[in-house]
């Protein structure tokens, strides 16, 4: 495998310096922390994930407002007390992205959340345990007992509440691959997904970097060489 310092400076070098790429990671992930997220603000992350995914994300991100209102805060409690009329209504809500198996997936995320919360004394703290060393396994997790939280939804979740997650971008896979890694070229597979894992885990443990600022830098390595502000624009920062 190429040593990641090799694809730091590529990346640097492409993004105009060390300073310009260190200003593109984002802050520090805290895992610990996510166990003070409330179960509303879980789902709430969940929701707007599943609804911005093949979705314009600026779309989503402006009518969320109402997306809060509509969904009566995100509150799991409350919104399983709501009768089947209540759900049916939301199909017809300007409020919201008006899509039956979306909001269905609300629901559904409503009593995923409550029984973690049940088991777990709270959905976040659940997510602060599990191991930063298996985001497969996590992913896996949330794709089998979650609805509509597989594939890239689920990374983009956990990124989105500040877990140290990666994100297996077409980019993050292709700098994979060119330093070495042998997997596909679209790696959706256990077998690459582990690969994958165990990989950014051996640069993690040499560098001392978060996972999400080494999948970043891979993504940043190669591919299409957006500008930094192109970059900001797109990950909101």
């Amino acid at each position: 495998m190429m040593d990641f310092q090799e694809i730091r400076a590529r990346a640097a070098k492409r993004k105009g310096g060390e300073a310009a790429l260190a200003s593109l990671l984002g802050p520090m992930p805290d895992n610990a922390a996510v166990a003070d997220i409330t179960d509303d603000r879980i789902l709430s992350t969940m929701a707007e994930r599943v609804f911005a995914a093949g979705f314009v994300w600026r779309v989503i991100e402006q009518k969320w407002p109402g997306f809060e209102e509509a969904f009566l805060g995100f509150e799991p409690k409350r919104l399983l007390f709501q009768p089947d009329d209540f759900w049916h209504e939301l199909t017809a809500d300007e409020r919201i992205v008006r899509n039956p198996q979306k909001i269905k997936s609300v629901r559904d995320n409503a009593v995923f959340v409550e029984r973690v919360s049940k088991e777990h004394g709270g959905f976040g703290r659940f997510l602060a345990d599990w191991p930063e060393g298996d985001q497969v396994g996590l992913m896996a997790y949330l794709g089998k007992h979650g609805s509509r939280l597989g594939g890239n939804t689920g990374q983009y979740f956990l990124r989105w509440l500040e877990w140290d997650a990666f994100i297996v971008s077409a980019d993050m896979a292709a700098a994979l691959r060119d330093a070495g890694l042998d997997i596909a070229e679209g790696p959706t597979s256990k077998r690459d997904l582990d690969k994958i894992q165990n990989q950014i885990n051996t640069w993690a443990t040499e560098t001392g970097l978060p996972r999400r600022h080494i999948s970043r830098i891979l993504a940043m390595s190669i591919g299409e060489n957006h500008s930094p502000e192109a970059l900001r624009e797109f990950m909101g920062e």
